[in-house]
């Protein structure tokens, strides 16, 4: 019995000495700075600045929010990727972190390898949606019309290489369906052609068309989550209704550069957890259409490289070709 008590000492003795100096190289006498990839008012920011404050509090040192915009998301990725690691450099990403893994063959890191994954902060629902007058009201129906018709029906998203894009073009692949696809550079360029009658549907996020649905101005036909979306439990999955096995999730994620000390890791995702279980937290982020959804680092290092492999899958059957 003695000799389990002192092992047992000496094991915690040599984890205390392990932890101890990770967690002296990250003393509260700078900011830890959270780069977003995208402008101020979009998902990923709005997601960032929600949790900043709060983590400030709790972490009693400061938590800032930076904006590095460009070449969809790449220059941010790639900065954090270079930064020191020591914990004051992280990234909030999103799926067009592993989009872009797929799509783009010029980033110069690796999107897996190259990050020390935190933990998952929220989940976005994306949703397929279509003009008001379109003959069907769910994906069944969009599925035997276009089997009815190949090639005449047409859907929008924001452009080739999206997270959009790969998640209608996924459908497109699990359905068997010929559709012909119809970019445009922005989410306002999606509606607009959406309200014309100009595409007869969309994926977009579901935040983003929420006011033209209300007004019944354009429908829901599925929601891509792999289960119905709590704000919208009306609306079917793509899954139940005719496409069974059909999955994407929105997501904003905590990444720091591979190599951050783990003590670093789990502090921050202990943090990212007791402030994500607030309910005043959790009420802001469902009113930008975000649901809380936090994970250990191990599920989320798993997490992304699954994404990563699921999109280049896409863009290979797709015959997208990699810029």
């Amino acid at each position: 019995m003695k000799r389990a008590i002192v092992a047992a000492a000496v094991a915690a003795g040599f984890i205390i000495a392990v932890v101890a100096p990770a967690l002296a190289e990250w003393p509260a006498d700078r900011p830890i700075r959270v780069i977003v990839g995208f402008g101020a008012g979009g998902g990923t920011d709005i997601v960032s600045r929600i949790i900043a404050q709060p983590l400030s509090e709790l972490l009693k040192q400061s938590v800032i929010v930076e904006n590095k915009v460009g070449a969809g998301g790449t220059l941010a990725a790639e900065f954090v990727a270079r930064a020191d690691k020591d914990g004051y450099t992280a990234l909030m990403t999103s799926p067009a972190h592993t989009v872009s893994a797929a799509m783009l063959k010029s980033i110069r890191y690796d999107a897996v390898k190259d990050y020390a994954p935190v933990s998952l902060v929220a989940d976005s629902a994306f949703v397929f949606v279509a003009r008001k007058n379109f003959p069907a009201d769910d994906i069944k129906g969009l599925v035997a019309l276009a089997k009815a018709s190949p090639g005449k029906l047409n859907f929008a998203d924001v452009g080739v290489g999206s997270t959009q894009n790969f998640a209608g073009e996924l459908m497109r692949q699990m359905a068997g369906i010929d559709v012909k696809h119809i970019p445009y550079s922005n989410t306002p360029g999606v509606v607009t052609a959406l309200l014309s009658g100009d595409v007869d549907y969309g994926v977009e996020l579901a935040h983003a068309v929420r006011g033209q649905v209300q007004a019944g101005q354009l429908k829901l036909l599925a929601v891509g989550s792999p289960a119905r979306w709590p704000t919208i439990p009306a609306v079917p999955t793509v899954a139940e209704s005719g496409v069974p096995g059909y999955a994407v999730i929105g997501w904003y994620g905590w990444l720091y550069p591979a190599g951050t000390p783990p003590a670093v890791v789990d502090k921050t995702n202990a943090a990212l957890k007791e402030v994500l279980s607030r309910p005043a937290i959790r009420e802001q982020l469902e009113k930008v259409g975000a649901i809380v959804h936090v994970s250990t680092p191990a599920e989320f290092t798993k997490f992304v490289a699954a994404e990563v492999d699921k999109w280049k899958a896409v863009r290979e059957k797709a015959g997208i070709e990699q810029k």
